[in-house]
């Protein structure tokens, strides 16, 4: 009988401690942020992808062409369908959470607010955007935000300027783009 007691304290003890020290599962993009140097790996597949298992198509517009120091839009598509739902934090169910990252070739960064047109400030309004890390200015974080309101999220970005930077050539350049719905399935 002792011994029966002794484990079954021990057992609710080793549980408490358990979920007492487990931390909550806020992840998102910071779990990406503080494990790879690089949001996208030496494959070219994006580290969401090791959280978010579901397979879906993002697109991506962008201009085809751009001046040097000017502002532009790429614009994410992360469709789904709107019927399917989540569990929220309290147990309810809630429409999908979404996001995205877009990863930009040197010297492209995000726009700052002063230069952004009215039109592009009311498209962005409510969207926080985030840098990957202070060393990358060109990888772009959004989320996770609505997906209700946001299928479409724009990313207002600034071109570099070879005239204020002898490093940066015009040229064709490589754009990686990564979008997620809903909560990850691996924490």
């Amino acid at each position: 009988m002792r011994r029966s007691l002794s484990l079954l304290l021990g057992s609710l003890l080793g549980i408490t401690v358990m979920l007492a020290g487990a931390s909550p599962s806020w992840a998102y993009p910071f779990w990406a942020q503080q494990n790879y140097a690089s949001p996208r790996e030496a494959t070219g597949k994006i580290v969401c992808a090791n959280c978010h298992l579901a397979k879906m198509p993002t697109r991506v517009e962008v201009p085809q062409a751009v001046f040097p120091d000017t502002v532009f839009k790429a614009v994410v598509e992360i469709p789904y369908d709107t019927s399917v739902q989540e569990l929220a934090g309290d147990g309810s169910l809630v429409g999908l959470n979404v996001g995205a990252v877009v990863m930009l070739p040197d010297g492209f960064k995000l726009a700052p607010q002063e230069r952004l047109s009215e039109e592009l400030k009311q498209e962005t309004a409510g969207v926080y955007y985030s840098q990957y890390s202070e060393e990358q200015p060109n990888i772009l974080l959004v989320g996770p935000i609505s997906g209700d309101q946001h299928q479409e999220i724009v990313f207002p970005i600034l071109s570099p300027d070879p005239a204020s930077d002898s490093s940066i050539h015009f040229g064709k350049y490589q754009l990686h783009v990564g979008g997620n719905r809903g909560r990850g399935q691996v924490y």
